[in-house]
């Protein structure tokens, strides 16, 4: 309006010095009134915003117009739908400046008529542009798009051309440069309504699509809600297909589904934080809490047993690896319930972990086979036991996380320097290494129970050697060795070859006996054929009873060997030596002289192969109880 024009509108016309009229008449407030037949500023105003207004609003009025009514406004013609939204915006601020000085005026009623339109086209087109570009704008394209491309751009990226509305990012393909365009024009539209009075019926829009969209989202990753007494009355093989259908969905849906949802929210509704966080939470509550209150039910509800803590930790680290983005995307006050069963879930989780210890445990005291294992080979407790513990080592972050606030096993019961590693009050061993060595001793006890009963105590010392032999090589070649230390190895190391030396004198002995200190001292062929007759008998005796007798492990059975072999071999060659010549001189020296050195060796060498499968638990059972616990294998994860 031109100046000369507002001041018409606003002042009198200035007064001659030389009138007539009285002094007072300048001081009169009636002086300055505005005349009734002029129209007020914000009248002159609102009139200029009507006469541009209609023809825009009414031009796209749904229900007026087939065109209107079957074209978007937004994807006919853009720059038209900018002048709209401004047309929209002006007519708005024109009606609140008329408000405040006429609120009775019959243009604030022709204006509300107006925007009723416009509110009606711009949900059209709101809904319109959620639903034709559902597949660009769903979360994983969302949440990928967002880390290489701003999404922060206002509404004054409309103010330019066309090519403004796409991110300075040549590398962005067009199909994300429309996605692009759609999340501005859902702000720009957004912000209007919402600005404008209507953003409850632009919320329900957007909650209804974008919900619908996040439900779809969780159901399409397997995931479904299940009571407690459906989790309960479900067989574990079908339990376990649940779960991995969670462990995959739960990467997804946070890094994807939730963060996505939450990247379009903010941008769509940044002009408003209680709007984009309610929105956010009402979109969003209903499939995190089946998602995350998922392994909670597993946990409560499940039949607890050792072999299932496998897939339990798995289900832990589902949350806890996954937890700064779980904090990060659920961090309005209003989603707090969302991560409370996030956390609830890893609490049972937990206490499900350090029961399933505690029954692993009780499996290893409470079992009861008392047949000694053939060959004195490694017993299925132990192969079992180990297998499950060095599995559980592969679990070491999250179990440190789980049994971090545990007691520890009491220290009376724990046979004086054990573990291996400083626990003292001032430097504490981890409270998994303490477990992990706590659980092995156990079993260590139990292994020393069964070797009572053989009947023959050299073959008790084989069992025990064979058997912490397996323990130690089970801790060398997994993470059991960088929770229980070097010290721990050297200690077992030590007491594998204190068992094999057991073994040697009490299995072998007498055989040595039967030679003398000194073989090549002179003696009378009577003592000669005395002690070579000695010799073949303790030998034949030993070897006899000592071939079924079997070592798994390639290292210890060549230490025995050797070891025996050293012993027996170097006196017996002396010996055979020093008088095969006076035997020779004697009738019937073959029946006397039985071995020559060779043969005592290949007959040595032989050992400890048994006639056992060395490669399989159950061939060094003579007699499996029935209280046997299950196996616990590193295929059970799969």
């Amino acid at each position: 309006m031109p100046r000369k024009g507002m001041r018409s509108l606003c002042f009198s016309p200035k007064i001659s010095s030389s009138s007539s009229s009285p002094p007072s008449h300048f001081a009169s407030p009636s002086r300055f009134a505005f005349s009734p037949s002029r129209p007020s500023f914000s009248d002159s105003v609102m009139d200029r915003t009507l006469e541009l207004a209609e023809p825009i609003i009414k031009k796209w009025n749904p229900e007026t117009t087939t065109f209107a009514r079957v074209t978007s406004l937004f994807y006919e013609n853009r720059r038209e739908a900018r002048d709209f939204i401004k047309t929209v915006n002006n007519l708005q601020k024109a009606m609140h400046f008329l408000a405040t000085e006429n609120s009775s005026s019959d243009k604030l009623v022709r204006a509300q008529s107006l925007m009723q339109i416009a509110m009606k086209r711009l949900q059209k087109e709101f809904y319109q542009i959620l639903s034709m570009n559902r597949a660009l704008l769903d979360p994983e394209s969302v949440s990928t798009r967002s880390s290489r491309t701003s999404t922060g751009s206002s509404t004054s990226d409309y103010d330019d051309d066309d090519d403004d509305i796409r991110v300075a990012n040549e590398s962005i393909s067009e199909v994300e440069d429309v996605s692009t365009a759609a999340m501005a024009d859902l702000k720009l539209i957004a912000e209007c309504m919402i600005s404008s009075g209507y953003a409850k019926e632009c919320l329900k829009i957007y909650k209804i699509i974008r919900k619908s969209i996040v439900d779809e989202g969780i159901y399409k990753l397997g995931v479904e809600k299940f009571t407690s007494s459906q989790i309960h009355k479900m067989d574990w093989e079908v339990a376990e297909l649940r779960i991995k259908n969670w462990l995959n969905a739960v990467v997804t849906a946070v890094k994807t589904l939730f963060n996505g949802e939450r990247i379009l929210c903010d941008y769509v509704f940044s002009s408003s934080d209680s709007i984009r966080e309610s929105c956010f939470t009402e979109i969003t509550r209903e499939g995190a809490m089946i998602l995350f209150g998922f392994p909670e039910n597993v946990a409560k509800h499940s039949k607890k047993s050792p072999e299932k803590v496998f897939r339990v930790l798995d289900m832990y680290a589902g949350i806890s690896n996954n937890w700064p983005e779980i904090d990060s995307i659920f961090s309005f006050e209003s989603t707090t319930n969302i991560k409370s069963q996030a956390l609830t879930s890893l609490i049972k989780l937990g206490e499900f972990v350090r029961s399933a210890l505690n029954d692993f445990e009780s499996v290893i005291l409470k079992d009861s086979s008392k047949s000694p294992v053939a060959g004195a080979g490694i017993h299925y407790l132990t192969i079992d036991a180990m297998n499950y513990l060095s599995i559980l080592s592969d679990y070491s972050n999250i179990l440190s996380d789980i049994l971090a606030d545990s007691p520890p096993p009491a220290k009376n019961l724990l046979p004086e320097s054990y573990f291996g590693f400083s626990d003292s009050d001032e430097s504490p061993a981890p409270a998994i290494s303490l477990k992990m060595a706590w659980l092995i001793l156990v079993l260590l006890c139990k292994l020393d129970t069964k070797a009572k009963y053989y009947k023959d105590v050299s073959l008790a010392y084989l069992f025990l050697a064979n058997n912490l032999q397996y323990v130690v090589v089970k801790v060398q070649t997994s993470n059991l060795r960088y929770l229980l230390g070097d010290q721990w190895l050297t200690k077992h190391e030590s007491k594998v070859k204190q068992f094999a030396s057991n073994y040697e004198r009490l299995g072998w002995g007498h055989v040595i006996d039967s030679l003398p200190s000194d073989p090549a001292a002179a003696m009378t062929p009577d003592k000669v054929k005395e002690i070579f007759k000695k010799f073949n008998t303790s030998f034949d005796q030993a070897h006899k009873k000592q071939a079924i007798c079997v070592v798994p492990d390639s290292k210890l059975r060549d230490h025995i060997k050797i070891s025996i072999a050293r012993k027996i071999l170097r006196l017996y060659r002396e010996f055979y030596n020093a008088h095969r010549q006076t035997m020779e001189r004697e009738r019937n020296s073959a029946s006397v002289v039985r071995y020559a050195p060779e043969d005592v060796g290949h007959h040595l060498s032989d050992l400890f192969f048994g006639h056992v499968d060395s490669g399989s638990s159950s061939s060094f059972e003579s007699s499996p109880s029935h209280s046997q616990p299950p196996r616990y294998r590193r295929d059970m994860r799969y």
